[in-house]
């Protein structure tokens, strides 16, 4: 099939064949028709009235991929912060739900279209559509913003087509699986001008801890920071980690090969680890929480390289200004032993994760920070962080450049420890210096139609 290319404001290219194109105006167009030519039932609700939020402060969304977490956002669960999640929001409309899973999106669906009855009280509301085939969704014109949770070799690239169809994306990590992906969305998300919050929640939620731990080290209360205790990233993951001998029939309502993607094709071998990173190197799972909140806290200069090497199964960074972050437990410290920081500086250090923060001394956490001294964004809502800054325009709290940073510490140090060696980062040039055999590890080849 010929395919096209689209021009990028960067050396990537992405391309998309021609009927698909040509399949998704004509979907846009049929939806827009179909919209008008409905009759509209308007109840008092849409007006503001008794405390409602009026239509024009609603933002209408779609749900991509709505399993364990994506079903927690849009229905309330763990680690998801929002109470009904996002469909009991009276300040979101939800218009659509997807995924490859057909008992997934119809119970997604069937549950939204119970909540809004009740709400409208319109026994038969049959607003919220379901879809397994995501560019169905993206076509349509009435949804501003969508909320992505989807397997991890999905993410960077659903998130950069939905962002050029004209929406703001929510995308929970790991924002990519390679850095040139990551890059290509962070470029996609400037030239097309849209809201991007990535679901790093720690530095919303949690009572403000990380905050406040990356605020007293900033501002100097355990004197010059010296070395960062982390989250111990295990291993490193390689192309062959996809690949299986074993074959079972593909369950009734799954479409396998929506879900392979940009994958090499694989036969379906059963729900046991088919969800487990996809990324070719590092733990794009837990980790990217953790290395968020320590680049927040060192603050580093971004544009500045930075040394990885490993050192055994753990990796060791040095960034610009001295500080060097280790991928194990301080010793003897039980705070952040399963996810966190420990912070050292010349003159005490922080330990935090999500249930505890520490300090030695103990008196660096009774002195409030003084009104003159350093702060950083400050949100308690990750969720209400990205809705409001759908209104105003302005960067999230985990905006894409930030979120990139992230990401490519994670993967160059998995990178490191796949090729046991010393490498050195370049963040402006996105790439090893003088290394090609570390830079042939920054991209895989996908699954065509699924190129960037």
């Amino acid at each position: 099939m010929k395919a096209q290319t689209v021009r990028q404001p960067s050396r990537f290219t992405f391309h998309v064949s021609v009927s698909t194109r040509r399949q998704f105006l004509r979907r846009t167009a049929t939806l827009a028709g179909a919209a008008l030519a409905a009759p509209t039932l308007v109840p008092s609700t849409v007006f503001a009235r008794n405390g409602n939020v009026s239509p024009s402060e609603r933002i209408n969304m779609g749900f991509i991929g709505i399993g364990g977490q994506g079903g927690g956002h849009l229905m309330g669960g763990a680690w998801t912060y929002v109470p009904g999640g996002y469909v009991a929001r009276e300040d979101v409309q939800v218009m659509a739900v997807c995924d490859v899973r057909k008992e997934r999106r119809e119970r997604a669906q069937k549950r939204c279209n119970q909540v809004y009855a009740e709400r409208l009280g319109q026994a038969d509301y049959q607003g919220v559509a379901a879809y397994n085939d995501f560019r169905k969704l993206l076509a349509r014109q009435d949804i501003q913003a969508v909320l992505i949770a989807v397997p991890y070799h999905w993410a960077a690239l659903l998130a950069t087509m939905a962002m050029r169809a004209g929406k703001d994306v929510y995308c929970e990590k790991p924002i990519a699986i390679t850095v040139r992906e990551g890059l290509n969305m962070v470029e996609t998300s400037k030239r097309y001008a849209r809201i991007y919050q990535a679901g790093t929640q720690q530095r919303s939620e949690y009572g403000g801890k990380f905050r406040t731990a990356c605020e007293l080290v900033r501002n100097g209360r355990i004197g010059q920071l010296k070395e960062v205790y982390a989250y111990r990233m295990p291993g490193a993951f390689w192309p062959s980690f996809w690949t299986s001998d074993k074959s079972i029939p593909v369950p009734e309502g799954l479409d396998w090969d929506m879900w392979l993607g940009p994958l090499s094709w694989r036969p379906y071998a059963g729900d046991t680890g088919q969800e487990l990173p996809g990324c070719i190197v590092g733990d794009t799972n837990w980790a990217p929480h953790h290395y968020d909140i320590i680049q927040w806290t060192i603050n580093p200069d971004v544009k500045a390289p930075i040394e990885v090497w490993p050192e055994g199964n753990e990796v060791r960074y040095r960034y610009s200004n001295g500080v060097v972050v280790r991928s194990s437990g301080y010793p003897g410290e039980k705070v952040g032993e399963e996810g966190g920081a420990c912070f050292i500086g010349s003159e005490g250090r922080i330990a935090v994760d999500r249930s505890n923060i520490v300090s030695y001394p103990a008196k660096i956490l009774t002195e409030p920070l003084r009104p003159n001294d350093a702060r950083v964004y400050h949100c308690n809502s990750h969720s209400g962080n990205f809705l409001d800054c759908i209104r105003t325009r302005r960067q999230t709290i985990c905006n894409p450049d930030t979120a990139l940073y992230t990401m490519n510490a994670v993967l160059i140090g998995g990178i490191s420890l796949v090729l046991k060696r010393a490498l050195k980062w370049d963040p402006v040039k996105a790439e090893f210096a003088g290394d090609e055999q570390a830079n042939r590890l920054l991209a895989y080849t996908p699954r065509p139609p699924w190129r960037l």
